[in-house]
């Protein structure tokens, strides 16, 4: 499948926030231009670019696009000059921020996107002595970049309405603040969580750990997928909010929070951070917790795909941009069926499938196959469509025969050859591969199709049978592996 051009994204700062940016564009088929004078920016890049490469494709039921062409360049120049989105991520210093910026202006497109990734200035800080202001925009991201969709966009409307359609192109949420404010939208929610943490130690309430487990066996979990009036909204009952906020609103009077208020960092109260800190995770490294934090961020984010709720509604969009198409025209399938195996997945390995082993277990080559039968369905027209008028194709047997081994992370593909199409009957061989052309399984799967009001076999609708036997015919002069069974 041929791929569009790619587009070029420029990256200054190449450290957390800017890699994971980095990340993002070039899994998503960018070019990618970083610029950091730190001598030590590729070797740092590299590794957030291969937790990225591990975590990021198997989010989605489809492989994403082709990597863009990564350059680490010597001059700011070189960096934004062909660049369309620029992203600022150098270090939370207004002055730097507003040198950096106005350099970028003086070489880069005047239709380039220049976003910035500050926390907490404002674009009319940040836009200070640019001769086109309107073209710079905050872009806020959350770490890590190329997992968390969110987005918070500030700034000019017109530049922030195209910066996201280019972001939700990548697989991102925008949400659009209506008015700048000083740390935008999410950081004032996690500023005040903050400063209740570091009274709860100051205090000796609870330590670093007892704090973070209240969020993340709690409150968190509902926070991910409901936010925060949604969830208090359920809280209201049958009733709602109205309810909620009658019930809980006094609450608000009471002396329970210190929000007005907050401890002097000292080095007492630093040390007792970073000690209780070092207690509750010292005994990892940064990689460690990162790749821990995207195999949770993943499973996650997975499950919440299945309900298509919250970030899963994100993804979900995303897969549907993502799926391959099979060749189709209006009433079946190409007259010049090719007489060659239909190539029905493509994708990577999640995280959440695999086993103690570390191995994607078996239930999962399952469920490859199950997707490319599906894939055949839509091919020959038994597609939702066709299914909705209570016609489909039920599987009666399979054979699974497993090969080699699939980790996280790894990419694979489907080729589907059908064997019979006569009737009622499909019979289907689908090889699962390895990209790097590995057989790692095999499956010989028998279907019959069926009325789904009666629950017994039936004839096909004209048209899918017409497909069928036609997909069939093409596919007939093709070999037939030894280990078939007749």
């Amino acid at each position: 499948m041929s791929q569009p051009e790619a587009q070029t994204a420029a990256i200054l700062g190449g450290g957390v926030i800017g890699g994971g940016w980095a990340a993002r564009f070039l899994l998503s088929g960018w070019n990618v231009n970083v610029f950091d004078p730190d001598p030590e920016a590729e070797r740092k890049l590299s590794e957030v670019l291969a937790n990225a490469r591990r975590s990021l494709p198997g989010l989605y039921e489809n492989d994403l696009p082709e990597e863009g062409r990564l350059v680490f360049c010597s001059t700011l120049e070189e960096a934004v000059c062909d660049a369309r989105w620029i992203q600022e991520s150098v270090p939370e210093r207004l002055e730097l921020k507003q040198a950096v910026l106005a350099d970028v202006q003086k070489y880069c497109a005047t239709d380039a996107i220049m976003a910035s990734s500050t926390s907490g200035f404002k674009p009319s800080q940040l836009q200070e002595g640019l001769n086109k202001p309107e073209q710079l925009i905050v872009a806020h991201p959350f770490n890590p970049v190329y997992l968390l969709p969110l987005i918070e966009l500030v700034g000019d409307s017109e530049t922030s309405k195209t910066a996201a359609e280019l972001l939700r192109s990548i697989g991102m949420f925008p949400l659009l603040v209506r008015k700048e404010i000083d740390a935008h939208i999410a950081d004032r929610f996690l500023e005040a969580v903050w400063r209740e943490g570091l009274w709860l130690i100051k205090d000796g309430i609870a330590t670093t750990q007892e704090i973070d487990d209240a969020i993340r066996y709690g409150f968190g979990l509902r926070w991910a997928q409901m936010g925060l009036f949604e969830t208090y909204r359920v809280a209201g009952g049958e009733a709602g909010m109205a309810h909620f906020i009658a019930q809980f609103g006094p609450a608000l009077e009471w002396p329970w929070t210190k929000l007005m208020d907050v401890p002097e960092l000292t080095d007492e109260l630093v040390a007792d951070i970073a000690a209780q800190s070092d207690e509750q995770s010292g005994q990892y490294s940064i990689r460690q917790l990162e790749r821990i934090r995207d195999d949770n961020l993943v499973g996650i984010m997975r499950a919440l795909k299945q309900r298509n709720w919250g970030a899963g509604e994100v993804l979900n969009h995303q897969d549907a941009r993502l799926k391959r198409r099979l060749a189709k025209v209006a009433g079946g399938i190409e007259d010049e069926v090719k007489a060659e195996p239909v190539v029905t997945i493509e994708r990577a390995i999640p995280v959440d499938w695999t086993d103690y082993n570390g191995h994607m277990n078996e239930s999962r080559y399952g469920q490859v196959f199950s997707d490319a039968a599906d894939a055949i369905m839509e091919l020959i027209g038994a597609d939702q469509g066709y299914i909705a008028g209570g016609l489909s194709y039920f599987t009666v047997e399979n054979r699974i025969r497993y090969i080699d081994e699939a980790v996280a992370g790894d990419r694979i593909y489907v080729k589907s050859q059908v064997l019979m199409g006569e009737g009622k009957k499909l019979k289907v061989l689908h090889e699962m591969y390895h990209r790097d052309g590995r057989l790692l399984a095999t499956d010989e799967q028998m279907m019959l199709h069926v009325s789904l009001e009666t629950r017994k076999s039936c004839p096909p609708d004209g048209i899918v049978l017409e497909n069928t036997e036609k997909l069939a015919k093409a596919h007939s002069g093709l070999a037939v592996p030894d280990y078939v069974l007749s």
